[in-house]
């Protein structure tokens, strides 16, 4: 791929993409068609090498740490928020917690070949282990890497340390569509077309769990529930996905991810083949899922401006709720999944040389609905399509520590009234 010019490497992209999946179901269809509308708007764009100090590509922790020579490094971040709901007529606690506390650590083998894993501690109470993968350079262009991995889906499910997004909270879409921090066992390739200004990501990976000894999605939380990480994760099915990502203009990020693939379901362990009866209950706890994700960055001049979108379709929820949960029509898993954010905020200090802080006032306009679309007897929820505003002010001490408050403000379709949270908190990333 090193000869190949922007539109090459994207289009071939592409078309490995849609070799790998070529039985697919309606919904995956429509996903591989906004795959193509983004990848043409992109590989018709200009294709320059650009300079990448202009906050064209984004770096999380784990990638920091992969590109420093030392043989053993260390990193993390941490998160402590306080939390104060307000209520007409009624007293609220607020809550104060050490919300998360993270050590990554990064071992290098050799010029080829390192270890990357992180270790997350929250509430001062529960651990887990959030990324532990090998990382093989194969050359200039390509990694192969395995392990247990953020799968690239959005922004914040890989760039989830606190001083890179705004709020005290991550935002709500990326708690019940794309539910963060998910992360699954897989393997796959990653790399950087510099000519192109193409970064990538794709891999085979372990998928949720729909059944674990009873079920586990509903419309709530949609798919939150399901997420193994790792854990004594089982497979009857593996899943697919991948992001693209495009810098080739000053300042703009532009992100297009897919997910697809089915659920994994503990009721085929040790099933009788030849049972077709208890097969057919086995199907009906496995439910399909294809997502689709778009997101872009932009900051230029202190303006800082971000938007994600988020679509999935989840096919056979009508055999899955009949299952799982007959007698509830109001909390089963819905067949769609919508939601979208838009952000803006601005660095006040940008203009003042002898200022080395800054200072970010935004406001971020969020949507999300888990019942967007139900299948079957369903009763649509409409409780289940929120609406969020969320404004609020950072203080950014340096690049890796900042203090945060904010105001978010919370309705749904079922209640039109807004509900009030106060949050403020601290933010540390190293």
């Amino acid at each position: 791929m090193l000869g190949l010019t922007g539109r090459q490497t994207v289009h071939t992209f592409v078309s490995l993409f849609i070799i790998s999946l070529n039985k697919i179901n309606e919904m995956n269809r429509h996903i591989l068609t906004i795959f193509l509308a983004a990848t043409s708007f992109i590989s018709n764009a200009q294709t320059t090498a650009v300079d990448t100090t202009t906050s064209n590509t984004y770096l999380n922790t784990a990638n920091r740490m992969m590109q420093t020579d030392r043989k053993l490094t260390i990193g993390g971040y941490a998160q402590i928020d306080y939390n104060q709901p307000f209520g007409s007529g009624i007293y609220n606690n607020g809550t104060l917690d050490v919300h998360r506390l993270v050590l990554l650590f990064g071992y290098k083998f050799n010029n080829r070949t390192q270890f990357i894993t992180e270790i997350e501690v929250e509430h001062v109470k529960e651990i887990f282990v959030e990324q532990a993968f090998l990382d093989y350079r194969i050359n200039n262009y390509m990694n192969l890497r395995a392990g247990l991995m953020l799968i690239p889906m959005g922004i914040v499910n890989e760039y989830h340390e606190p001083p890179t997004f705004s709020g005290v909270e991550r935002p709500m879409l990326d708690k019940y569509i794309v539910p963060t921090t998910w992360r699954e066992l897989g393997i796959g390739l990653t790399g950087n077309l510099t000519n192109a200004n193409l970064r990538y990501q794709a891999y085979i990976v372990n998928g949720f769990a729909s059944y674990n000894d009873g079920p586990t999605l509903r419309g709530s939380d949609a798919l939150r529930k399901g997420r193994q990480k790792g854990a004594e994760s089982f497979m009857s099915s593996p899943n697919f996905t991948a992001k693209v990502e495009y810098y080739g203009f000053r300042g703009l990020n532009l992100g297009l991810s897919g997910y697809v693939g089915n659920t994994q379901s503990t009721m085929y362990n040790g099933l009788e083949k030849s049972n077709a009866d208890a097969v057919a209950q086995a199907d009906s706890s496995v439910v399909g899922i294809s997502m689709v994700g778009l997101d872009a960055r932009y900051n230029v001049n202190g303006v800082m401006i971000r938007g994600q979108l988020n679509i999935a379709s989840i096919s056979n929820t009508k055999q899955y709720n009949f299952v799982s949960n007959p007698d509830d029509k109001i909390n089963n898993l819905g067949s769609a999944l919508f939601g979208y954010y838009i952000e803006a905020g601005y660095n006040v200090f940008h203009m003042a040389a002898n200022i080395k802080t800054e200072l970010i006032p935004f406001i971020r306009y969020s949507e999300l609905d888990t019942h967007h679309k139900v299948a079957g007897e369903i009763e649509k929820n409409d409780a289940y399509h929120r609406t969020i505003i969320t404004t609020g002010l950072g203080w950014k001490l340096s690049p890796g520590a900042i203090l945060k408050a904010d105001m978010q403000f919370m309705k749904t379709k079922a209640d039109d009234s807004f509900n009030t949270v106060f949050n403020a908190g601290v933010g540390i990333w190293f």
